[in-house]
């Protein structure tokens, strides 16, 4: 059967190392959560809870570089959760799927605590813009459960001293560090630039809580070499490489 008969694509990701089910249409993972699991500063043995966790992707990319995790993913679209459930063991890495919605955890959920929390929320306000006609997309990109109410969920799932990461529009910097209660300190925002002397189009964020450090900006991770695109090949420089196609940690500084 073919990719448009299933209505789903098989997608490359850590240069062939995770092979992910995709839906053809609606939203479809990028690089985004690849640069998210190269962020998370986990150890074999953490527990680790992908808010939102679509297809698995963030959470797989993270399985495939530092085995022995324990992951579990919570995803309120049934057919994302049940890819995720796919992609999981055809990959051969362990991730528990919980059905549910961010703003009202499954009882299961609720009663865990985490090392690390991750996410990559939806990045658009709908007091801007347009929606898109794709519900599944729109369920994605559009918020509709606010930001804080992310940010609150996943501070209480978080073991004391354990990590939030995030990815984030940068546009939306403000409304991330406005969400941060006193519950989380010592955060870390790593911009992402698309070019040398670009503004910032997307913001990695890291904090700790019960974390009491000074709030650091870290110099921009610079997504392409060039001034502009010139020719149908990538032009990534060799540290997001090593990242997107090799699997490598992003330091955290």
């Amino acid at each position: 059967m073919t990719a448009a008969e299933t209505g789903l694509t098989r997608d490359a990701f850590l240069g062939g190392r995770l092979s992910l089910s995709q839906p053809t249409a609606g939203y479809r993972a990028g690089v985004d959560p690849v640069f998210l699991a190269s962020f998370v500063n986990a150890s074999s043995g953490d527990a680790v809870l992908d808010l939102g966790c679509g297809v698995g992707a963030a959470s797989l990319c993270l399985g495939a570089r530092i085995p022995g995790l324990r992951l579990v993913g919570v995803e309120r679209q049934r057919n994302y959760a049940e890819l995720a459930r796919k992609n999981a063991s055809d990959n051969n890495i362990s991730l528990t799927v919980h059905e549910g919605d961010i703003a009202e955890l499954p009882p299961a959920l609720r009663e865990d605590s985490f090392d690390h929390v991750i996410m990559n929320p939806p990045y658009f306000k709908r007091d801007r813009g347009s929606a898109s006609p794709d519900r599944p997309r729109e369920t994605a990109l559009g918020e509709d459960t606010p930001l804080a109410v992310w940010i609150d969920q996943a501070t209480r799932r978080l073991t004391p001293r354990g990590y939030l990461t995030l990815i984030h529009a940068a546009e939306r910097l403000p409304d991330v560090l406005a969400a941060m209660d006193d519950r989380l300190g010592s955060v870390l925002v790593k911009p992402l630039c698309p070019r040398a002397g670009r503004a910032a189009k997307l913001v990695l964020v890291h904090a700790r809580k019960g974390g009491r450090g000074a709030f650091r900006l870290a110099a921009p991770l610079v997504l392409h070499m060039g001034d502009a695109h010139e020719a149908d090949k990538e032009h990534y420089t060799p540290e997001v490489s090593a990242i997107l196609r090799d699997g490598h940690a992003l330091p955290l500084w």
